[in-house]
Parts: structure tokens; C-alpha cells; sequence
């Protein structure tokens, strides 16, 4: 069966038909994949039975894995690590966030498998961060574009927060000084495709560096308002044995919370990626190689 696209908005999103994840795969292929998820930033496969092990080597087709510091792994594979929420352990995702953006060198990419589902509901919803960005005006784009923003690992979970908690104590302690706080331009230039998009997020971004409190939380509220608008999205219904590979230097997400007291279990493998940076003030390794 020959690979065919299918977008799903006109912006962002497309599922892909063709292509059986559980198998090695090709560089041809694996380089079509890879510009499908640059010309649609969130791209869904159906019907994938896949392994803990297959799951983790189709990611690792993308470059080194990241484990997450926190979240419990997965016994055969353990890069990839478990979203296991009910009742008992309500998601802590039902928040505007971009994966792991309190480390130096954020996510290129996340990839989740449907393991277990409810009957209705759990969607996940993914906005277009360069179209939320092209959409603000001239002059507060080159604004945005001058300044750097703090991302916090303790903002995202916090010592009380439900992750820390399952992990305990200590384990959080240790995790909160191997993460000090980092520094991200607030516009990222997309290493690959050399477009601009918004890189602040709810749900790990502090605050603007060199500005007043008052004005660091104003802009950064008006900006986590702005990317939700339904220009800006696609929202994927969740079917058995799904899997959804997003672009993590040009989208956030948000899982929606409407399915408790029923189960929702997903398998995440998360593909590390580059420092980012803003054209106007990009690190002299990138400026080399583009040259």
C-alpha cells in the first residue's frame, strides 16, 4: 500500500495511511515521514500494533531518546515512559504545555501510543505555534523576537503537584537540581524549516527575562490566551492503537480532561533535538553550518 497523506486542517495536522511503524524502516521512508512532520507539525498513524521495543526503535529513527526524569518507564523499553490516568492518578496535562522545555536542549519531537482508551472522550488537542505567531502584528512580532524567557522544571511540577508526588520526595528533590532553570528565546527559528514560531508555554515558562513581574505576566497571559485560538488547531479523537508523532519546536498540546472515573493509558517516547535559538541572535555553530 503506497503512503498517502491525508491533512486534516488547513494549518496543522494529517493522518498518514501506508506504513506499518511495527516494521524497520527505510531511510526513504523514514525521510518522507520526517517531511511530513515538518509540512503538518502533527502527523497521526492508525491502527499500529506495536511493542514497548518497536515503539522505541521507530523513535530512535529521529535521534537520541530522552528519558523522562520523573514518569515511571516502561519495564522493556524504558526511554519510553507511561501516562497512566484515572481516579486514583487525574492527567496533569490538561494544560497548554510543549514537552520538556526546562532542559537546554528541548524535544524535537514526541510519539504516543493508544494503549487503552475510554469509551468517549480524552482527546488531545495541538496548536501551530508559527501560525499563532504570524497571526500577532508587525511590531509585537519583532518585540517578542528580541527577548528570552525562563523555563522552570519546578513550574511544571511543582513538590505538591501529582507527578512529584508518585515519584516521591527525594526523587524530586534530586530532579529539581539537575534542572535549574534555562533560558529559551521567546520566538524559536525552526532549525529545519527556518520559520519563526512562539516557544513560551503554560506550562514551563517562568517569565521574560528583563522585564517587570507585571509586565512579564501580562505578556505572557495575553500569548498563552492567543495560541488557543481554532485557527490554530487540530484536535485528534483518539482510536485502539493510534500513535501521534508532533513536532515539539513548533506546536504545544493539551490533554482534555473529560473522561474521569473511566481509564486512559499512553505509551510516550520523546526524540531529544537541538538548542534553540532566534535568527537574529543565533549560536555561531548554526550560523557556520548554515553558511
Amino acid at each position: 500500500m503506497p503512503v498517502h497523506i491525508a491533512p486534516l486542517t488547513p494549518t496543522i495536522g494529517a493522518v498518514i495511511e501506508g506504513v506499518d511503524l511495527s516494521q524497520p524502516m527505510s531511510d526513504d521512508l523514514a525521510a518522507a515521514v520526517r517531511q511530513a512532520l515538518l509540512d503538518h507539525k502533527v502527523i497521526f498513524f492508525e491502527d499500529q500494533q506495536l511493542t514497548p521495543v518497536q515503539h522505541r526503535d521507530f523513535a530512535a529513527r529521529f535521534g537520541p531518546l530522552h528519558t523522562h526524569p520523573l514518569y515511571p518507564g516502561v519495564p522493556e523499553a524504558p526511554e519510553l515512559f507511561i501516562l497512566d490516568n484515572h481516579t486514583g492518578n487525574p492527567t496533569d496535562n490538561d494544560a497548554w504545555h510543549t514537552d520538556i522545555t526546562f532542559i537546554e536542549t528541548p524535544p524535537m519531537g514526541s510519539i504516543l501510543y493508544a494503549k487503552h482508551l475510554p469509551p468517549l472522550g480524552g482527546d488531545t488537542v495541538w496548536s501551530d505555534m508559527r501560525a499563532a505567531y504570524e497571526a500577532l502584528s508587525p511590531p509585537l512580532r519583532d518585540f517578542l523576537a528580541s527577548l528570552d524567557a525562563v523555563h522552570d522544571f519546578a513550574r511544571g511540577f511543582p513538590l505538591r503537584g501529582k507527578v512529584a508526588t508518585l515519584a516521591g520526595e527525594q526523587k524530586h528533590a534530586e530532579e529539581l537540581t539537575n534542572h535549574p532553570p534555562v533560558l529559551h528565546p521567546v520566538v524559536r527559528t525552526h532549525p529545519e524549516t527556518g520559520e519563526d514560531g512562539l516557544f513560551v508555554n503554560y506550562g514551563f515558562t517562568e517569565r521574560i527575562k528583563g522585564l517587570r513581574r507585571k509586565e512579564s505576566d501580562a505578556i505572557l497571559g495575553m500569548l498563552f490566551a492567543h495560541i488557543q485560538q481554532p485557527e490554530f488547531l487540530v484536535r485528534w479523537r483518539w482510536t485502539p492503537n493510534a500513535v501521534a508523532f508532533w513536532d515539539n519546536r513548533v506546536t504545544q498540546h493539551y490533554a482534555v480532561n473529560d473522561y474521569l472515573p473511566q481509564r486512559r493509558i499512553m505509551n510516550r517516547a520523546t526524540v531529544l533535538g537541538d538548542r534553540p535559538y532566534h535568527r537574529s541572535r543565533r549560536p555561531q555553530r548554526v550560523a557556520a553550518a548554515a553558511e
